[in-house]
């Protein structure tokens, strides 16, 4: 593999600046993945593991200033938006730290033997292992919640897996100095550096997950180049699970009742939350299912002024800027669709947003305006205008997976009267996340949060955000019938590291 420069780009002039890094050859990939091979055994410690993610986000708050700058040079997303994503960053890694510190993530339940039982149980004893090397591959619109330090790595690290980093080209500089705060981080607990490794390059990425010391991959990005990787991953001689968020429609349900109540409400609300980041953001509500007849051309005027007054904004690099203003083209160019607000180029480097309306029966039966139901990254959504139910069932049933589903409901529909309960239902059935009268912009990093939906929203069941996502890099052991001093100290009678448990059936804490 021929190495190449990897250059920073101004995403506000396209043009480069300075060469940031070099693209990773296959040794230099090779190396980087036996180098955090070779360090697994230091975050065997749930101590050290917890300690090494502290003092992660606090170098990476005491770095702050130079972070936000060269995050703001290369995405021009903003001191403001960034300074927040950096502190959700911090915030995610110590949430794991807790995590580490509880101990119940391990899963651990020991049954001692019952020769009573049909048939009967010998001495069993499980918990979960990590896997080991973990790829990330970062994403281009969360340049610090869902890249180097973002949420794959910060959950890996926690289940104790080592990590290495395939940096996304749209912030390579940024990516060097997170790495370098992280290796600073683990040199302070002993830990070798390369527990967290950085390649760039496409071919690296390749390299990457067909590595036979990498265990698994996470990925956020596009269908497209999502699904390249999964298939590679699977088509390894041993293949390995492949965490990949691809795309989402998150589509909005908007009830005749509840456009009646508040359409102006509603309308702002929806060009708040698909205009958020410019767009950006892969929660973003892509189709809106709202009604025919006066209260849904209430919403539409609504909608209309709010995102009329919404400046044009920068994407995040000049390829984004040109897929979106092709893809409005297509969209916009489909029989019976219409542009109240017309989005695309707003300047020479910048898109404004906007919106295009269709008839829902378009939509109803396979045919050409198949294209709305895909995602079109960038301030765009599509407003579907439903003559009755039936017909907007007839949508929602030909929508693919989804990481978010909406409903807006009237007060009278949100207490239990009429349909509320049955959308809610059939949303469940498409997207991993359901929500009732907000908008799914804004991803809380919770523990019961569920960031995933089924394919292609996801290629598994998972979540990517919130402490269960560390579940993703580990696999269950069970002992039977291994002596007490042989056993890990996780499982022994005595528990000497105070672990929540199940013990012979009792919940232990």
């Amino acid at each position: 593999m021929a190495a190449a420069p990897v250059w920073s780009v101004d995403p506000r002039t396209g043009k480069r600046r300075e060469q940031v890094a070099v693209e990773a050859t296959g040794q230099e990939v090779d190396e980087a993945v036996r180098a955090a091979h070779a360090a697994r055994p230091a975050l065997a410690d749930r101590t050290v593991r917890a300690a090494f993610l502290r003092t992660a986000a606090d170098l990476l708050e005491g770095a702050e200033d130079l972070l936000v700058e060269a995050a703001d040079a290369e995405t021009a997303l903003g001191p403001v938006r960034l300074t927040g994503e950096l502190a959700r960053t911090c915030y995610q890694l110590r949430a794991f730290a807790g995590i580490v510190d509880e101990g119940a993530f391990l899963d651990v339940v020991i049954n001692h033997p019952d020769a009573t039982a049909t048939p009967p149980i010998p001495d069993l004893r499980r918990y979960k292992v990590p896997l080991g090397v973990v790829a990330v591959y970062s994403a281009s619109n969360f340049p610090f919640a869902f890249s180097v330090a973002g949420g794959d790595t910060a959950s890996a690290l926690a289940a104790g897996c080592p990590v290495v980093v395939k940096a996304h080209p749209d912030h390579p500089a940024l990516s060097e100095l997170v790495a370098a705060v992280l290796r600073r981080a683990a040199a302070r607990h002993g830990i070798p550096e390369g527990v967290v490794g950085l390649v760039h390059g496409f071919e690296a990425g390749v390299e990457l997950v067909r590595h036979p010391l990498v265990t698994a991959a996470g990925f956020t990005g596009s269908v497209r180049g999502g699904r390249a990787l999964f298939d590679a991953a699977a088509a390894r001689p041993v293949p390995i699970p492949f965490h990949g968020e691809l795309g989402s429609l998150n589509p909005v349900v908007v009830t005749e009742a509840a456009a009646v109540e508040r359409a102006e409400e509603i309308g702002a609300g929806l060009a708040g939350s698909m205009t958020l980041g410019v767009g950006q953001f892969c929660v973003k509500p892509g189709l809106v299912l709202a009604p025919a007849g006066e209260a849904g051309d209430r919403l539409l005027k609504s909608l209309t002024d709010a995102v009329s007054g919404t400046a044009a904004g920068v994407l995040l690099d000049h390829r984004m800027r040109d897929n979106f203003i092709a893809g409005v083209a297509e969209r916009a160019g489909l029989p019976d669709v219409q542009a109240p607000v017309t989005p695309g180029a707003g300047g020479e480097h910048t898109v404004s947003p906007g919106f295009l309306t269709v008839p829902a029966g378009r939509l109803a039966a396979e045919g050409e305006h198949d294209l709305l139901l895909e995602e079109c990254f960038g301030p765009l959504t599509v407003v579907a205008r439903y003559e009755d139910e039936s017909e907007a069932g007839a949508v929602l049933s030909r929508l693919p997976g989804n990481l978010t589903a909406t409903v807006q409901l009237s007060a009278e529909e949100a207490a239990g009267e009429g349909r509320g309960a049955e959308i809610l239902a059939e949303l469940t059935s498409l997207a991993g996340r359901v929500l009732v009268n907000g908008w799914p912009t804004g991803v809380a990093v919770a523990p019961a949060q569920h960031h995933g939906g089924p394919y292609p929203a996801t290629t598994s069941t998972s979540t990517s955000v919130g402490g269960t996502a560390i579940e993703r890099w580990m696999r269950p052991v069970a002992y039977q019938g291994v002596p007490e001093a042989l056993l890990p100290p996780e499982l022994r009678d005595d528990n000497p590291l105070g672990l929540p448990r199940r013990y012979d059936g009792r919940l232990e804490r």
